[in-house]
């Protein structure tokens, strides 16, 4: 991709890209065939035999526990004729036969027969070499299982840097996670990249979301608050929107020593006191309460839920609603979850419900011979924040509502997609900011 589609300069981008066929076709080879994609947790995955489907871009995968206790992560796709091999979402395997012609597979994808095999192969048929393709790498942090299909890519803790594992960190602090059964699942007209940087965006949130808090269904302050904290990372990762101060934190600690609680906060500050949930997210992660979206399109929402956006053609996005709780949950508070998981976001949370009537008239407006053309501003803020940088080498932007989030992602999407390779993206993409913003 030679042209310039976004100028980080001016934080102007070209909205021809949320439309663009060939634009989308690239993205699934140079974006989601080379970075590490969020596939399923391992609570989801527990025993030998366990999977779960989901995609890479527009490749099917099965995630499968292997007898050995490992997870693999295998293209679903028979190599016979290509057909899809598992047709279950989630389920218990001792095997993998494609429904076409009766090929079987082991839970490592190694193919283990066919029907009739001695009779119409004659024996000619190298089955080691006709197995199901396996990810080029699996790793998993906390629980999150990722997969790539690059040999090439850095181990994923690299490429997750520290805001990217930052983001799964907020998680884990809670205590031990488990997945639910159940992924909530519905399309929505839109670019899968506006469902991505909407997760930075707090600027909508007093207009789109206005009748739910008219209704009094959120508190203002909790949903939108003017305190920002901002986390870029490497690859495009980002952490934005709710942030604290030093003081804010230890004036809500003080609080909370006192038995109180009276800033919406004060819940979020008692959740990262947990044991040693503090150190792990460190000094500035603790003060950080926003949404990060680990690149391309993981969101781990503060709700409890983490959101994948998976893209169906340029004009389609299809969300993948995930609910989680901690071991430690009283019973209570798991039926506090369930109702958040089902009223906040996904097809029938009322946020949600705003959010995807935005993103799918913005995608129509891309598709216009005239409107296309016509630029879409991220300037917010550009130029007006600083960098500051903790002695811990943990680096934020505590600033007010803004885009440099926005900027960020679209930045290192054009990165991503300028990119021939691993050896290109790494050696050519940008650091972090620091200084003037």
């Amino acid at each position: 991709m030679a042209r310039q589609y976004f100028d980080v300069e001016t934080g102007v981008l070209d909205r021809s890209i949320f439309a663009d066929e060939e634009i989308y076709r690239e993205e699934l080879e140079r974006i989601f065939a080379r970075a590490w994609n969020f596939v399923c947790h391992e609570s989801q995955v527990p025993e030998p035999g366990d999977f779960f489907t989901n995609w890479i871009g527009e490749d099917e995968v099965i995630a499968v526990r292997g007898r050995d206790g490992a997870v693999r992560v295998l293209l679903n796709t028979c190599p016979h004729r290509g057909n899809k091999v598992c047709r279950a979402e989630i389920g218990n395997a001792r095997r993998f036969m494609c429904s076409y012609h009766g090929w079987r597979f082991d839970l490592d994808g190694a193919l283990v027969g066919m029907p009739k095999e001695d009779v119409f192969y004659r024996g000619n048929l190298d089955k080691q070499a006709w197995g199901m393709t396996a990810a080029a790498q699996v790793a998993s942090y906390h629980g999150f299982v990722f997969a790539t299909l690059d040999a090439t890519a850095p181990p994923l803790e690299d490429y997750l840097g520290w805001v990217g594992r930052l983001g799964i960190d907020f998680m884990a602090a809670q205590g031990e996670v488990e997945f639910l059964d159940g992924v909530q699942k519905n399309r929505v007209r839109c670019n899968w990249k506006l469902a991505v940087d909407n997760v930075h965006d707090w600027y909508h949130v007093g207009v789109s979301h206005g009748a739910s808090l008219r209704a009094g269904l959120f508190d203002e302050e909790f949903l939108g608050p003017m305190d920002q904290m901002v986390l870029l990372g490497e690859y495009g990762h980002g952490i934005s929107g709710p942030g604290v101060t030093e003081r804010q934190y230890a004036e809500s600690v003080a609080r909370l020593d006192a038995g109180e609680r009276s800033v919406w906060y004060d819940a979020m500050v008692a959740r990262r006191r947990r044991t040693a949930a503090e150190d792990a997210l460190g000094p500035v992660g603790r003060r950080s309460f926003g949404h990060p979206n680990i690149f391309p399109n993981l969101w781990v929402s503060t709700s409890p839920q983490v959101c994948l956006r998976i893209p169906r053609g340029p004009l389609e996005t299809e969300l993948w609603w995930f609910t989680y709780q901690t071991k430690e949950m009283s019973a209570g508070q798991r039926r506090r979850n369930l109702y958040m998981a089902n009223h906040y976001f996904g097809p029938a949370g009322l946020l949600e419900q705003d959010d995807a009537e935005n993103w799918s008239h913005a995608t129509r407006g891309a598709k216009g011979a005239f409107a296309r053309t016509l630029p879409a501003n991220l300037a917010m803020g550009k130029g007006a924040d600083r960098v500051l940088v903790d002695p811990s080498g943990q680096a934020r932007v505590e600033t007010v509502v803004n885009e440099h989030g926005q900027r960020w992602t679209y930045q290192s999407w054009q990165e991503w997609m300028r990119a021939g390779s691993w050896r290109e993206l790494i050696a050519g993409h940008s650091m972090p900011p620091t200084g003037d913003v």
